[in-house]
């Protein structure tokens, strides 16, 4: 299994061409409570998905994203501010969400940033993958789509059904199981009007997985609305989060169970817990929530498919490598980047992290 390696912050951006393997970007735009876990997340995703892959891992914050002062002084020292990605290019890049504060995308402090991420990343990346409300903002940044506020939190390990004849699914079989956690929603019918090739759909949680328009500058994006590298607990810390909030007075109603994710005698615990929470509100009662015995019940559904969807996508970074280094006698350059059809990696076995 290959490293994934993270220079030192005061090392050069590698550019996409130099050495061997890929250089992969991350921005990772996640609450401070949530930052190092889904840095953990995307590094223990690709180094399970690289196989014989050298991956030169770059970390990389924006400063609108608002954050406590001792946080901001962790990130100087370990992330690169995004402006250090203007004047290169990398392989590949991913972008991830964060939780929403404005009603309206444009009126988040990092909207500016942000477009201009997506601007970037159309021409100085083979492709960029987008995740969860990062994807919300470059569709609307390119193309004017408007998510939708959703009625409660989209929560819990969906079963999504996988579209045939689509390069970047091939060989993940007929369904995945992916983790969703968001208060807003991409409608499918928006996506298709504008070219976007939905990959996967859920009957319960919507649009999983898409690709940009194939003949768009954004041809090579690729978009989850959840989140297949989260880790077994990730969505258990969230539901003991906003029972939380619930038990401080921050929310209103006590949060749904997660769908699809507790078995049989998990699922006792949190109704028993519920229950509780609900005739005698107080924060201290937290404390008493079973998070040990809940987490001892966990699985990770997901994994193979998670691991099957990003080695694909490694895949495409070095055949696009390969093909910048390889001479051609050609005149004739395509104007936009598409997935190509074959070439996919089967979905791979992989156990879950700690």
């Amino acid at each position: 299994m290959s490293p994934v390696l993270d220079a030192p912050r005061s090392g050069p951006v590698v550019a996409a061409g130099s050495g061997d393997g890929i250089t992969i970007g991350l921005i990772n735009n996640m609450p401070d409570a949530a930052l190092a876990a889904t840095e953990r997340q995307f590094i223990d995703l690709l180094r399970a998905a690289a196989r014989d892959t050298v991956i030169r891992l770059k970390l990389f914050s924006m400063p609108d994203v608002p954050r406590a002062v001792p946080m901001r002084e962790e990130l100087t020292e370990r992330y690169r501010d995004v402006s250090e990605l203007w004047n290169t290019r990398l392989d590949g890049l991913i972008v991830t969400g964060t939780e929403p504060r404005a009603a309206n995308l444009k009126d988040e402090p990092y909207w500016p940033t942000l477009a201009n991420v997506v601007e970037w990343a159309r021409t100085n990346t083979a492709s960029t993958v987008w995740s969860c409300l990062a994807a919300h903002a470059a569709v609307l940044h390119a193309d004017g789509i408007e998510r939708s506020l959703l009625a409660d939190k989209q929560f819990g390990v969906f079963d999504c059904e996988v579209l045939a004849g689509q390069p970047m699914t091939k060989g993940l079989g007929r369904h995945l199981r992916v983790p969703h956690s968001r208060w807003n929603d991409l409608p499918e019918a928006a996506l298709a009007s504008n070219g976007y090739q939905i990959l996967a759909r859920s009957a319960a949680a919507g649009v999983d997985m898409f690709a940009g328009p194939e003949r768009s500058f954004y041809s090579s994006f690729l978009f989850f609305q959840g989140h297949p590298e989260y880790e077994a607990g990730t969505l258990l810390r969230e539901y003991r989060r906003d029972i939380g909030r619930y038990l401080r007075g921050e929310r209103e109603h006590y949060p749904a169970i997660p769908e699809g994710y507790f078995n049989d005698e998990a699922t006792a615990l949190v109704n028993a817990f519920q229950a509780r929470a609900l005739h005698e509100r107080h924060e201290g009662l937290l404390a008493g929530f079973p998070m040990r015995a809940l987490e001892a019940g966990l699985e990770v559904s997901w994994r193979r498919s998670a691991i099957g969807v990003y080695g694909t996508w490694l895949d495409y970074l070095k055949e696009r490598k390969a093909a910048r280094r390889t001479p051609t006698v050609s005149v004739h350059r395509p104007a936009h980047r598409t997935w190509p059809r074959g070439h996919v990696r089967p979905a791979a076995d992989g156990s879950s992290a700690g």
